[in-house]
């Protein structure tokens, strides 16, 4: 069936042997920190759901199976049949190895992972489900085709937000925003010379600590309005990646450097890992680095605004004191924008009332 410029190959097989030519690319990180594969980790509860389901009288699987071809599966028209001019009958020719590892299938399961799993170990003898696969130029295509389809369902955001940066073709606008974000978050949390190396929760970084939607809205307003607009293209979205790097690195260096015990701790012991510390300063490094080249960031003069911050913070324990009537204990700040908004005052009203002493 011709869609647009695309063809899509329509059919019916049986669930069972759907592994035998179609893996699972569970997304992980290979030894050299690339992004491999796209899929989300097998929900074990919705699985056996499913199966049960299957394994009842009358079951039902209406939905199809989505799949991504590679250029060895093709397609053999039988000519044009019908009254139609955008179908045509034939046989789509897939080679069958059952010795091949899972990277070296012909075909990738897009959407229907936990389906095809329910099927596969459900206690039937067969069950033929509908499928409809397209052949993809290459893993980046998948990508992009795998974030379309379930751009409907409740995909998992951290699963997006690290597909993102080695996704091509079609994306929605609000995809297109964050892809550059995205990449630089990935960056950070992958590059062993910085201050987020590994702690940022990911996919592939489960034991990261750091939220990965609060670093990305901080990225989002620096790149859009703060401190990285100067090193993006606001034409076309790119950049100069590497003294964007360079810039938060250093930053964030030095906000390590200054509050290292407030810096290990995870969210729920330490404000300044929370998202309303990230945000907030995020905003104190787009008020001190504006105007600043990545290579002059850890100066003296930034360096000194934050370590005045010292006093009057309240990371991991005691209280915040906003102003005369205005105290709340060190924890009660939350991820919200009224509270966003109120840290930042507090830090960058310290830091200007340093600055004017000096």
């Amino acid at each position: 069936m011709h869609q647009g410029k695309r063809r899509i190959y329509c059919f019916a097989i049986d669930g069972k042997k759907l592994h035998s030519f179609a893996a699972v690319s569970r997304v992980r990180r290979d030894k050299e920190e690339r992004l491999q594969g796209y899929q989300r980790p097998e929900v074990l509860s919705h699985i056996r759901a499913i199966r049960r389901y299957l394994e009842s009288d009358g079951a039902m699987m209406p939905n199809a199976i989505v799949l991504a071809f590679d250029s060895r599966v093709t397609f053999v028209g039988h000519g044009q049949t019908g009254s139609v001019d955008y179908a045509i009958p034939g046989e789509l020719v897939i080679p069958v190895d059952e010795s091949l590892p899972e990277e070296q299938k012909p075909a990738w399961l897009v959407d229907g992972q936990q389906r095809s799993a329910a099927i596969r170990d459900a206690d039937l003898a067969e069950f033929p489900v509908a499928a409809v696969g397209f052949i993809a130029d290459n893993v980046e295509e998948q990508r992009s085709q795998f974030i379309l389809v379930n751009s409907t369902k409740p995909l998992p955001k951290g699963l997006i937000h690290e597909l993102l940066p080695e996704t091509t073709g079609h994306l929605p606008p609000a995809y297109v925003r964050r892809k550059l974000p995205a990449y630089l978050m990935t960056r950070l949390n992958i590059d062993g010379d910085g201050p987020f190396y590994g702690l940022v929760a990911s996919p592939t970084a489960p034991d990261g600590y750091i939220k990965d939607n609060s670093l990305l809205k901080m990225l989002e307003h620096s790149l859009f309005e703060g401190a990285l607009y100067q090193y993006r293209n606001p034409v076309d979205g790119s950049g100069d990646v590497e003294r964007m790097l360079t810039h938060l690195k250093g930053f964030w260096g030095l906000v390590k450097e200054i509050f290292p015990d407030a810096w290990r701790k995870p969210p729920r012991h330490s404000r300044l890992t929370h998202g309303v510390g990230i945000q907030a300063m995020g905003f104190v490094m787009d008020a001190l680095t504006d105007e600043l080249p990545a290579e002059g960031v850890r100066c003296i003069r930034v360096r000194d605004a934050l370590e005045s911050l010292r006093p009057h913070v309240a990371w991991t324990e005691g209280t915040w004191r906003f102003g005369e009537d205005d105290e709340q204990k060190w924890n009660s700040l939350q991820n919200t924008p009224n509270d966003v908004r109120k840290l930042t005052t507090h830090l960058l009203r310290v830091i200007r009332t340093a600055e004017t002493r000096g």
